[in-house]
C-alpha cells in the first residue's frame, strides 16, 4: 500500500465585491488553515486569475495560489509561464500550477476561439505543459512541436521554487494518463466531454466512476505512484447537523439516488465529525488528501480543516 500524503485543503473562489473584500477573503482562508486559494479560468463573471491570484498572495504570508485550472488555449504557454513564474517570485514561492486542455464550449463561442476536437486541444495542451516546464528550468531552450515552435528562449524570471507543483485534473482516460505521468498533483474530475455541466458530468461523480478513473491513473503512474498527491474538488458541500436530510435533498435536486450522494467523493454533506470520518475513508480508498471546497464553505468547513490539515 502506497503511503498517503497528509491532508491539506483548498478553497475555490472567483470574485469579491471589492479589492479589500478579496484580500480579506484570502486572509480568512489562510486564517482557517486552508493551504491554497484557487480560481477557475473562464470568461464569465469572475476576476481574471493572474492579477487576482497575485493580489491574494500579496494579502497573505503562507497561502498558496493557483488556478483550477488555466486553459492552455487562452494564453500562449510562453506568456503564461512568464506570468506564473512572476507570481512565484513575488509570492516567495507559493505558486501551484494548474493546467488543462480547455472544455467549456461557451468560452470558445463567446470569444471566437476555435473549439477544436478534444484530441487537438489535448495535443496542444501536452505541448504547452512541456514548454511551461522548460521555461522555468535554468537556461534557454528550443521546442518544435505541431502547435508551438520556441527558439532559444530563456524564460525569465525563474521561479523561486525549483519545480513549482503542477496539477492536472482529468475525467477521461487520455488526460488521466497524462496527469499520472506528468503532474505532481492529479485531480480526479467529472467528465466534461459535453463542454458544459449536465447529466454526463453528474454521471462521472459516482463512486464507481471514480473507482475507474483512479485505477486508470494509478496504472499509468508506474513508479511515480508514491510521489503523486491526489486531489478532488468537492462540488456538493453542506456542513450541517442533519446530514441525512441534507443528502436526501441534494439527491432530489440533482436528480440521482441518495446512495450516489452518500458515496460520491464530490459530496461532503453532514456534520463535521462525520465529514472527518468520510475524508479519512476516502483517502484510504482513493488516496484523496488534497480537497478543495467552494468559497461559500470557508467558515462552515473550517472545523474539518482544523481537525485534519497536516495529518
Amino acid at each position: 500500500m502506497t503511503a498517503h500524503h497528509p491532508f491539506r485543503f483548498g478553497v475555490q473562489v472567483d470574485k469579491a465585491n471589492s479589492g479589500a473584500d478579496w484580500a480579506e477573503l484570502a486572509r480568512r482562508a489562510e486564517g482557517h488553515g486552508y493551504s491554497c486559494l484557487t480560481m477557475p479560468d473562464h470568461f464569465g463573471d469572475q476576476y481574471a486569475p493572474v492579477p487576482a491570484l497575485m493580489a491574494a498572495a500579496a494579502a497573505t504570508t503562507q497561502l498558496r495560489v493557483g488556478a483550477l485550472v488555466f486553459d492552455n488555449d487562452y494564453k500562449h504557454p510562453v506568456v503564461l509561464a512568464k506570468e506564473l513564474a512572476t507570481i512565484d517570485v513575488l509570492s516567495e514561492g507559493r505558486l501551484e500550477i494548474g493546467l488543462g486542455a480547455g472544455w467549456m464550449i461557451s468560452d470558445y463561442e463567446q470569444s471566437g476561439m476555435p473549439y477544436d476536437s478534444a484530441g487537438v486541444r489535448i495535443d496542444r495542451f501536452v505541448e504547452g505543459v512541456q514548454i511551461i516546464r522548460k521555461a522555468m528550468e535554468p537556461g534557454a531552450f528550443s521546442f518544435s512541436g505541431t502547435h508551438y515552435t520556441i527558439t532559444d528562449y530563456d524564460g525569465l524570471p525563474k521561479p523561486v521554487q525549483a519545480r513549482p507543483p503542477l496539477l492536472i485534473g482529468g475525467g477521461g482516460k487520455r488526460v488521466l494518463g497524462i496527469a499520472a505521468r506528468e503532474a505532481d498533483i492529479v485531480g480526479i474530475n467529472p467528465s466534461m466531454h459535453a463542454g458544459r455541466i449536465g447529466p454526463e458530468a453528474i454521471a462521472g461523480m459516482t463512486a464507481e466512476s471514480v473507482d475507474e478513473k483512479v485505477a486508470i491513473a494509478r496504472a499509468a503512474a508506474g513508479d511515480r505512484l508514491g510521489q503523486i498527491e491526489w486531489n478532488i474538488r468537492a462540488f456538493l458541500v453542506n456542513v450541517t447537523a442533519d446530514g441525512e436530510s441534507a443528502r436526501a435533498g441534494m439527491a432530489k435536486m440533482v436528480g440521482v439516488e441518495q446512495s450516489m450522494i452518500d458515496n460520491s467523493p464530490f459530496a461532503l454533506i453532514g456534520p463535521p465529525d462525520e465529514l472527518v470520518e468520510r475524508l479519512i475513508e476516502r483517502r484510504e480508498k482513493w488516496g484523496f488528501s488534497y480537497v478543495i471546497v467552494g468559497g461559500a464553505d470557508i467558515e462552515a468547513f473550517a472545523p474539518v480543516v482544523a481537525r485534519l490539515a497536516g495529518t
